[in-house]
């Protein structure tokens, strides 16, 4: 009996995933949805367009060179895409601090996709500082997800 409910839920979720297009990521593709491996959906959610960084820092952590790691293979593979490197900060301290703040971890995050064979010319950064939070609250579980570089990926040229 508990078998057979067990299917009939899975047959209406996909049922109702192909009503609106696309089928959700189970967990057992490898992440990246539906998408084909060479688009900017894929990479965004499968290879991932950001990494962390700790208060005050533009060093990266080990976590954030494995994510660059994938983003420079997948770059590579892709040549026909280029990226815009995004810095951010939290909204700890002044305007001007953290414009350079995310100008710098912006450079730091180019700087690792360089020396794993990305092209710099394909590359291109921008600081946002504190201008654009992604959470909005004057705690840590706030502060920790705008200090951030996200890899914006575009058609070659068009960075």
């Amino acid at each position: 009996m508990r078998i057979g409910k067990t299917r009939i839920l899975i047959f209406s979720l996909l049922v109702l995933a192909g009503c609106a297009g696309t089928i959700p990521d189970s967990g057992l593709s490898g992440g990246g949805g539906n998408f084909r491996p060479d688009t900017v959906e894929y990479f965004n959610a499968s290879v991932g367009d950001r990494v962390f960084f700790a208060v005050n820092q533009s060093s990266l952590s080990p976590e954030a060179m494995s994510v660059l790691d994938a983003q420079a293979d997948w770059l590579n593979r892709n040549r026909q895409f280029g990226a815009l490197i995004e810095g951010h900060a939290d909204e700890q301290g002044t305007r001007e601090y953290n414009l350079a703040l995310g100008a710098r971890r912006a450079s730091s995050v180019k700087a690792y996709l360089v020396s794993r064979g990305v092209a710099e010319s394909r590359l291109s950064t921008v600081t946002y500082g504190k201008e654009r939070p992604v959470e909005t609250c004057s705690a840590e579980v706030c502060w920790s997800k705008n200090r951030r570089a996200v890899t914006v990926v575009t058609a070659a040229g068009a960075s």
